[in-house]
Protein backbone atom coordinates (compact mmCIF):
# COMPACT_ATOMS: atom_id res chain seq x y z
CA UNK A 1 0.00 0.00 0.00
CA UNK A 2 1.14 3.17 -1.09
CA UNK A 3 1.94 5.93 1.90
CA UNK A 4 1.37 9.94 1.81
CA UNK A 5 4.04 11.75 2.71
CA UNK A 6 3.65 15.13 4.52
CA UNK A 7 4.40 17.05 1.35
CA UNK A 8 1.97 15.00 -0.79
CA UNK A 9 -1.04 15.49 1.60
CA UNK A 10 -0.43 19.35 1.35
CA UNK A 11 -0.10 18.58 -2.13
CA UNK A 12 -3.44 16.98 -2.47
CA UNK A 13 -5.09 19.10 -0.04
CA UNK A 14 -3.90 22.35 -2.31
CA UNK A 15 -5.39 20.43 -4.76
CA UNK A 16 -8.52 20.18 -2.93
CA UNK A 17 -8.70 23.86 -2.46
CA UNK A 18 -7.44 25.23 -5.46
CA UNK A 19 -9.63 23.03 -8.06
CA UNK A 20 -12.99 24.65 -7.26
CA UNK A 21 -11.79 27.71 -7.19
CA UNK A 22 -9.98 28.01 -10.58
CA UNK A 23 -13.15 26.05 -12.20
CA UNK A 24 -15.42 28.75 -10.78
CA UNK A 25 -13.08 31.55 -12.23
CA UNK A 26 -13.29 29.31 -15.85
CA UNK A 27 -17.19 28.89 -15.20
CA UNK A 28 -17.74 33.18 -14.71
CA UNK A 29 -15.44 33.76 -17.90
CA UNK A 30 -17.20 31.42 -19.41
CA UNK A 31 -20.56 32.84 -18.76
CA UNK A 32 -19.17 36.65 -19.14
CA UNK A 33 -18.45 35.63 -22.58
CA UNK A 34 -22.57 34.93 -22.99
CA UNK A 35 -23.75 38.42 -22.97
CA UNK A 36 -23.93 38.53 -19.26
CA UNK A 37 -22.66 40.71 -16.08
CA UNK A 38 -20.13 39.73 -13.97
CA UNK A 39 -22.52 39.47 -10.67
CA UNK A 40 -25.16 37.73 -12.87
CA UNK A 41 -22.48 35.54 -14.22
CA UNK A 42 -21.32 34.60 -10.41
CA UNK A 43 -24.85 34.44 -9.38
CA UNK A 44 -25.49 31.57 -12.01
CA UNK A 45 -22.78 29.84 -10.72
CA UNK A 46 -23.56 29.88 -7.13
CA UNK A 47 -27.51 28.60 -8.89
CA UNK A 48 -25.61 25.99 -11.08
CA UNK A 49 -24.29 24.59 -7.79
CA UNK A 50 -26.76 24.67 -5.07
CA UNK A 51 -29.18 23.08 -7.92
CA UNK A 52 -26.70 20.63 -8.70
CA UNK A 53 -28.32 19.25 -5.19
CA UNK A 54 -31.55 19.43 -5.79
CA UNK A 55 -32.91 16.40 -8.28
CA UNK A 56 -37.06 16.47 -9.23
CA UNK A 57 -38.64 13.27 -9.76
CA UNK A 58 -40.22 13.64 -13.46
CA UNK A 59 -41.09 9.08 -13.91
CA UNK A 60 -40.94 6.11 -12.88
CA UNK A 61 -40.64 3.00 -14.23
CA UNK A 62 -41.40 -0.77 -13.12
CA UNK A 63 -39.11 -3.09 -13.42
CA UNK A 64 -39.26 -6.96 -12.80
CA UNK A 65 -35.54 -7.37 -11.34
CA UNK A 66 -34.19 -5.93 -7.84
CA UNK A 67 -31.54 -2.75 -8.38
CA UNK A 68 -29.62 -1.20 -6.02
CA UNK A 69 -30.69 2.56 -5.28
CA UNK A 70 -27.92 4.89 -3.35
CA UNK A 71 -29.75 8.60 -2.99
CA UNK A 72 -25.80 9.51 -3.35
CA UNK A 73 -25.35 8.09 -6.26
CA UNK A 74 -27.04 10.74 -8.54
CA UNK A 75 -23.80 12.77 -7.36
CA UNK A 76 -21.15 10.01 -8.46
CA UNK A 77 -20.83 9.58 -4.43
CA UNK A 78 -22.74 6.17 -4.43
CA UNK A 79 -18.88 4.51 -3.20
CA UNK A 80 -18.79 6.51 -0.67
CA UNK A 81 -21.47 5.57 1.84
CA UNK A 82 -22.58 2.08 0.09
CA UNK A 83 -24.78 0.93 3.59
CA UNK A 84 -27.47 4.05 2.27
CA UNK A 85 -27.90 1.79 -0.34
CA UNK A 86 -31.60 0.51 -0.84
CA UNK A 87 -33.53 -2.46 -3.10
CA UNK A 88 -35.57 -1.15 -5.41
CA UNK A 89 -38.22 -2.42 -8.34
CA UNK A 90 -38.33 0.66 -9.98
CA UNK A 91 -35.83 3.21 -12.03
CA UNK A 92 -36.26 6.86 -10.86
CA UNK A 93 -36.26 9.50 -14.19
CA UNK A 94 -34.79 12.69 -12.42
CA UNK A 95 -34.30 16.14 -13.29
CA UNK A 96 -31.28 17.67 -12.19
CA UNK A 97 -31.99 21.50 -11.41
CA UNK A 98 -28.12 22.82 -11.88
CA UNK A 99 -27.15 20.78 -14.25
CA UNK A 100 -29.83 20.09 -16.46
CA UNK A 101 -32.73 23.24 -15.75
CA UNK A 102 -30.66 26.27 -15.54
CA UNK A 103 -28.38 25.40 -18.48
CA UNK A 104 -31.54 24.21 -20.84
CA UNK A 105 -32.97 27.94 -19.40
CA UNK A 106 -29.78 29.74 -20.08
CA UNK A 107 -29.57 28.26 -23.29
CA UNK A 108 -33.00 29.31 -24.24
CA UNK A 109 -32.13 32.71 -22.95
CA UNK A 110 -29.11 33.17 -25.27
CA UNK A 111 -31.29 31.42 -28.17
CA UNK A 112 -33.57 34.70 -28.03
CA UNK A 113 -30.28 37.09 -28.28
CA UNK A 114 -29.15 34.93 -31.30
CA UNK A 115 -32.34 35.35 -33.22
CA UNK A 116 -31.70 38.88 -33.38
CA UNK A 117 -28.51 38.41 -35.71
CA UNK A 118 -31.00 36.50 -38.12
CA UNK A 119 -31.07 33.56 -40.19
CA UNK A 120 -26.44 33.04 -41.03
CA UNK A 121 -26.18 32.78 -37.51
CA UNK A 122 -29.25 30.97 -36.66
CA UNK A 123 -28.85 28.08 -39.53
CA UNK A 124 -24.68 27.93 -37.74
CA UNK A 125 -26.09 27.24 -34.44
CA UNK A 126 -29.09 24.31 -35.99
CA UNK A 127 -25.40 22.48 -38.13
CA UNK A 128 -23.83 22.63 -34.62
CA UNK A 129 -26.66 21.61 -32.31
CA UNK A 130 -27.03 18.47 -35.05
CA UNK A 131 -23.65 17.94 -35.08
CA UNK A 132 -22.94 17.80 -31.69
CA UNK A 133 -26.14 15.58 -30.80
CA UNK A 134 -25.07 13.34 -33.45
CA UNK A 135 -21.95 13.28 -32.27
CA UNK A 136 -22.81 12.85 -28.52
CA UNK A 137 -25.45 9.86 -29.62
CA UNK A 138 -22.79 8.17 -31.29
CA UNK A 139 -20.13 7.75 -28.64
CA UNK A 140 -22.88 7.48 -25.35
CA UNK A 141 -22.96 4.17 -24.24
CA UNK A 142 -25.28 2.20 -21.54
CA UNK A 143 -23.09 1.24 -18.01
CA UNK A 144 -24.48 -1.31 -15.83
CA UNK A 145 -24.95 0.33 -12.63
CA UNK A 146 -23.93 4.00 -13.69
CA UNK A 147 -26.70 4.42 -16.57
CA UNK A 148 -25.75 6.46 -19.87
CA UNK A 149 -21.84 7.74 -20.09
CA UNK A 150 -19.58 9.76 -22.94
CA UNK A 151 -16.43 11.29 -23.07
CA UNK A 152 -16.72 14.18 -21.41
CA UNK A 153 -14.14 16.44 -23.83
CA UNK A 154 -16.10 15.21 -27.19
CA UNK A 155 -19.41 17.36 -26.68
CA UNK A 156 -17.78 20.72 -25.67
CA UNK A 157 -14.55 20.55 -28.36
CA UNK A 158 -17.02 19.70 -31.34
CA UNK A 159 -19.63 22.41 -30.11
CA UNK A 160 -16.63 25.13 -29.53
CA UNK A 161 -14.81 24.15 -32.59
CA UNK A 162 -18.29 24.21 -35.07
CA UNK A 163 -19.21 27.99 -33.46
CA UNK A 164 -15.90 29.15 -34.29
CA UNK A 165 -16.23 28.20 -37.89
CA UNK A 166 -19.65 28.58 -38.64
CA UNK A 167 -20.66 31.79 -36.31
CA UNK A 168 -17.16 33.64 -35.09
CA UNK A 169 -18.82 36.71 -34.49
CA UNK A 170 -21.40 34.82 -31.76
CA UNK A 171 -18.63 31.93 -31.08
CA UNK A 172 -19.94 31.71 -27.24
CA UNK A 173 -23.48 32.01 -27.27
CA UNK A 174 -23.84 29.43 -30.57
CA UNK A 175 -20.97 27.24 -28.50
CA UNK A 176 -23.11 26.92 -25.39
CA UNK A 177 -26.37 26.07 -26.54
CA UNK A 178 -24.93 23.47 -28.57
CA UNK A 179 -22.68 22.37 -25.87
CA UNK A 180 -26.05 21.99 -23.91
CA UNK A 181 -27.97 21.02 -26.54
CA UNK A 182 -25.71 17.71 -27.79
CA UNK A 183 -25.85 15.64 -24.47
CA UNK A 184 -28.78 16.99 -23.66
CA UNK A 185 -30.49 15.42 -26.43
CA UNK A 186 -28.38 13.06 -28.07
CA UNK A 187 -26.86 11.42 -25.30
CA UNK A 188 -29.78 11.78 -22.72
CA UNK A 189 -32.67 12.07 -24.26
CA UNK A 190 -32.28 9.85 -27.24
CA UNK A 191 -30.70 7.03 -25.10
CA UNK A 192 -33.81 7.05 -22.60
CA UNK A 193 -35.50 4.10 -23.88
CA UNK A 194 -31.61 2.39 -22.20
CA UNK A 195 -32.15 2.76 -19.22
CA UNK A 196 -34.73 0.34 -18.55
CA UNK A 197 -32.18 -2.15 -19.68
CA UNK A 198 -30.13 -1.02 -16.99
CA UNK A 199 -29.85 -1.65 -13.45
CA UNK A 200 -30.10 1.55 -12.44
CA UNK A 201 -32.11 3.21 -9.22
CA UNK A 202 -31.84 6.81 -10.30
CA UNK A 203 -31.24 8.42 -13.08
CA UNK A 204 -30.51 12.23 -12.92
CA UNK A 205 -30.10 13.78 -16.09
CA UNK A 206 -28.03 16.60 -15.70
CA UNK A 207 -26.45 15.03 -12.67
CA UNK A 208 -22.94 14.30 -11.57
CA UNK A 209 -23.74 9.92 -11.61
CA UNK A 210 -26.07 8.62 -14.14
CA UNK A 211 -26.58 11.80 -16.99
CA UNK A 212 -23.88 14.19 -16.71
CA UNK A 213 -21.87 17.07 -18.68
CA UNK A 214 -24.78 19.44 -19.70
CA UNK A 215 -23.69 22.09 -17.70
CA UNK A 216 -20.10 21.56 -18.28
CA UNK A 217 -20.95 20.99 -21.76
CA UNK A 218 -22.20 24.15 -22.46
CA UNK A 219 -19.81 26.42 -20.05
CA UNK A 220 -16.61 24.54 -21.40
CA UNK A 221 -17.80 24.83 -25.10
CA UNK A 222 -18.25 28.72 -24.53
CA UNK A 223 -14.97 29.30 -22.76
CA UNK A 224 -13.01 27.82 -25.65
CA UNK A 225 -14.79 29.39 -28.32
Amino acid sequence: MRRFTPIGMLVSLLLLVLFPLVFGQLMVAALIKLHLTQSAAIDLVIAIILGGLINLPVKRIVRHDNVSSNPLAVFGLSGTMPQLARVRRETIIAVNVGGCLIPSALAVYELAHIVAFGSPVLAALLIACAANTLACYAVAEPVAGVGIVMPGFVSPIIAAVLAAFLAPSEAAPVAFIAGVVGPLVGADLFHLRDITKNAVGVASIGGAGTFDGIVLSGIVAAYLA
